[in-house]
């Protein structure tokens, strides 16, 4: 079907003609046969189409899609983060759901939106997206080349990387104060009975679960039993035991459910997979996720300062952690974790959004 789009043509094309894949023009040597097939042309989307340009990336598999063109202004208070949130949220929701849902993303799709910050300590200002909704931080997004330190909804972090004769070998960033919230709790999920679980933050509220005592095995084969798991554990953890972070509201959400489990590598600490949101997998380790369990395992003495431990995912990629200081978020001792991780471009597109299109906000089928 064709496109709903302005052509410009050769000068000779009539309006509306078309281009006959089967003309005698030859391929010049090294053209592609689409070069060929869209040579006569310079198309351009009509002026009135919104245009947003992405740069995608990989942190041990989970993608993230950054906005770097197109962004409509963000409003009059743009003096804080979570006041650029507020306003996406409000006014551009269908920019989130436009890039990450189908046809343009799928259901496991992570975004980001950085700008300038008018805080003179931070370099810039970031926040994040999902095809549920936004997130608090996404640790595993801030793979940079410099020292930087960068304001997100869940408080400042600072980033820097490993570079060996020009080449950048591993980064690391300094998280958010990382806690505790309720250790050693159980709850009754249904189908399941009595579940143990512990609640820690570490950029957000995780519930964590040890998959051996569910009987689940944290392979890509279990994908779907891990997911139904995870959904029935975080509903029932959300109706029984609030969370509530001294910072305020906007960070008072418990994000999703992190199974651990024996790592697949025995050079390896353990593994993580991390239910999210409303059925979502991480596929990397989760930056947030090993903070959060950082925390839980230096208070049970077994992490040591500066005992850096390496941690995998699903799929195998890992991240590390360390626990780097101490201090307090309110009443609760907290550390800051130190990670490290690998991330990787894979594509730069642009987007357009025809306004006549039905499905411009996107869709998804789970």
């Amino acid at each position: 079907m064709a496109a709903r789009a302005q052509k410009a043509g050769n000068g000779s094309d009539p309006p509306g003609a078309s281009y006959d894949p089967s003309s005698p023009t030859k391929l010049m040597e090294g053209q592609s046969f689409g070069a060929k097939f869209l040579s006569p042309w310079s198309w351009l989307p009509p002026p009135h189409w919104q245009k947003i340009t992405t740069i995608d990336t990989h942190t041990g598999g989970e993608p993230l899609r950054i906005i770097v063109e197109g962004l409509p202004d963000l409003g009059p208070n743009t003096s804080t983060v979570l006041a650029k949130r507020r306003y996406f949220m409000d006014n551009y929701d269908h920019i989130r759901t436009g890039l990450l849902l189908e046809p343009r993303g799928h259901a496991d799709m992570y975004g980001a939106v950085i700008t300038l910050s008018s805080d003179p300590a931070a370099d810039f200002d970031v926040f994040f997206l999902n095809t549920d909704g936004y997130s608090p931080i996404l640790a595993r997004a801030v793979n940079l080349t410099r020292t930087l330190n960068i304001n997100t909804p869940a408080g400042r972090i600072q980033s820097w990387a490993d570079v060996v004769e020009g080449e950048i070998r591993e980064t690391f960033f300094r998280n958010v104060p990382s806690f505790i919230y309720r250790p050693s709790e159980q709850v009754q999920v249904p189908g399941l009975g009595m579940v143990d679980f512990d609640i820690a933050f570490g950029g957000a509220f995780y519930a964590i679960v040890d998959a051996e005592s569910l009987k689940v095995d944290l392979a890509v084969k279990n994908y779907t039993e891990i997911v139904d798991l995870g959904r029935k554990i975080k509903a029932a953890v959300v109706n029984t035991f609030p969370v509530e972070h001294p910072s305020g509201p906007e960070l008072s959400t418990l994000f999703g459910v992190i199974f651990t489990g024996p790592p697949n590598d025995r050079a390896n600490h353990s593994r993580n997979v991390n239910v999210f949101e409303e059925g979502m997998v991480d596929r990397s380790s989760t930056g947030t996720g090993v903070s959060a369990r950082a925390a839980l395992l230096y208070a049970r003495g077994q992490l040591s300062m500066n005992e850096t431990i390496r941690i995998e995912s699903i799929i195998g990629s890992t991240m590390t952690v360390k626990v780097a200081e101490l201090c307090s978020v309110g009443p609760h001792r907290a550390i800051v974790p130190e990670v490290g991780g690998q991330a990787w471009i894979v594509s730069q597109s642009t987007s357009f959004f025809d306004p006549t299109d039905p499905l411009i906000g996107g869709f998804m089928i789970r």
